[in-house]
């Protein structure tokens, strides 16, 4: 595996055990369980590192096996459940889990957004819940894309930050 698929295993595993953490913070309220597959949409993109660490993990999917039907995700099997878990992409690993980010508005201001998937959202609303509840938006995709962009960069690539549809993979 050559080095940029190491530092994204490396990041995989941060990823893990963060949200992990943040499952069984919210364990009660959590529905996403295995053959849960609301948010495994069409339309998935990746980096292209990511679409690389996948290729590496699951060729023999992406050469034997055909995508799950045009509307889902092409890596669900006819059961719902994921086959490439182990080596999903990173929008995978945080899904379900109450997300926060911060945004701009028209006028400059900085405001908090909050959001959490339907099936997920019952008990105490997530407007009360504290900042180390949520998974926040913005580290971790600022670690992923510099992987990328070092991974394109090492490929004497000029930086464009693409990302592939997981749909495509299997073309």
């Amino acid at each position: 595996m050559n080095e940029f698929l190491l530092k994204l295993k490396s990041f995989y595993d941060k990823v893990d055990r963060q949200s992990s953490e943040l499952s069984q913070k919210h364990k009660t309220r959590l529905k996403c369980k295995v053959g849960c597959f609301s948010c495994c949409v069409d339309n998935i993109t990746v980096f292209e590192v990511e679409a690389e660490f996948i290729k590496q993990n699951c060729l023999e999917i992406l050469i034997n096996e055909t995508p799950y039907p045009k509307g889902l995700c092409a890596f669900l099997n006819d059961e719902g459940k994921c086959r490439i878990y182990p080596y999903r992409p990173y929008v995978c690993r945080t899904q379900g889990l109450p997300l926060r980010w911060l945004e701009e508005t028209n006028e400059g201001k900085i405001v908090e957004m909050r959001d959490i998937c339907p099936q997920n959202d019952e008990g105490e609303s997530i407007t009360n819940l504290k900042i180390e509840d949520f998974w926040t938006i913005g580290v971790f995709e600022e670690m992923l894309a510099q992987i990328q962009i070092d991974y394109e960069k090492s490929l004497n690539n000029e930086v464009k930050l693409n990302r592939l549809r997981l749909r495509d993979l299997f073309k």
